[in-house]
């Protein structure tokens, strides 16, 4: 597949190459494999060790949820160990009362991190797509996030090979939608913006970040399909699920392909 105008492609990773937020869920709901320590499911490890019911221990995984949500973290001045520790910490409490528990916050932390560590897969079938795709375009892997924490994601669903290049917002002096994340990548490919093409899930970090770069184009991972509630930033192109971007890409390259035919065709005068 040749793409006219087109020489990389930009990936977001949570929620558009990995489904994060699926393995979070699983993260709560599963157990560990045998033999490994503490062989419980978040909700029952809060029921075994705090003796409340399901139903709490479920609203502190939902409160733990929303804080991740609304995380601001600070590398310089707080460990992201530390700072989920008290986001456990503070939902227990808040849920239940009483005194901190931060050696139960902890190990609901590191519970719930190594389980969906290991639910992080790269689908097989995004993995072909991925290695058809490398073929025409060089690919780029761009995602926010602590360092520590985006790394071990990266580790865990084994993507490093089918990328040209890896770039952890954590790791820069700016994360998406920043422009400068986005040339930093535009150099590291020695390619320029309106060659390159961004894929994600986030309108506010993934489609307005290309947009306030300049990229050639925005593609929006939309898997419901729902219409936003703001109209800004709009993208260029939605689309379902992450396979599909082949068939997008090449009906773009038909499309400037008929344009250029058009722009060269003699008039009639000449």
């Amino acid at each position: 597949m040749g793409l006219q105008g087109v020489k990389a492609v930009f990936f977001d990773l949570d929620n558009t190459l990995v489904d994060t937020a699926a393995a979070g869920r699983r993260a709560i709901e599963e157990r560990l494999p045998h033999g490994l320590p503490r062989s419980l499911k978040v909700v029952s490890a809060l029921q075994a060790k705090r003796h409340c019911g399901e139903g709490e221990a479920r609203a502190i995984c939902d409160r733990v949820q929303a804080k991740l949500l609304r995380e601001c973290h600070d590398p310089a001045t707080t460990c992201i160990t530390e700072l989920r520790i008290s986001h456990w910490e503070e939902a227990i409490q808040e849920t239940l009362g009483g005194q901190a528990n931060r050696s139960l916050a902890a190990e609901c932390y590191f519970l719930w991190k190594t389980t969906r560590l290991r639910h992080l897969t790269l689908a097989e079938d995004t993995r072909g797509m991925l290695t058809e795709l490398r073929k025409a375009v060089r690919l780029l892997l761009l995602t926010n996030g602590d360092r520590q924490t985006q790394r071990e994601k990266i580790e865990a669903c084994a993507c490093q090979p089918y990328f040209d290049a890896i770039v952890v917002g954590g790791e820069q002096k700016e994360e998406k939608p920043a422009p400068s994340i986005f040339h930093h990548c535009c150099d590291l490919l020695g390619v320029q913006p309106a060659e390159c093409i961004m894929v994600g899930d986030s309108l506010d970090t993934d489609i307005q970040g290309g947009l306030n770069a300049g990229l050639k184009a925005t593609v929006w991972l939309n898997k419901t399909m729902t219409t936003p509630l703001d109209t800004a930033p709009v993208p260029h192109y939605v689309i379902s699920s992450v396979l599909d971007l082949p068939a997008l890409l090449q009906k773009m390259d038909n499309k400037m392909n008929t344009n250029l035919e058009t722009s060269h065709t003699p008039s009639c005068n000449e």
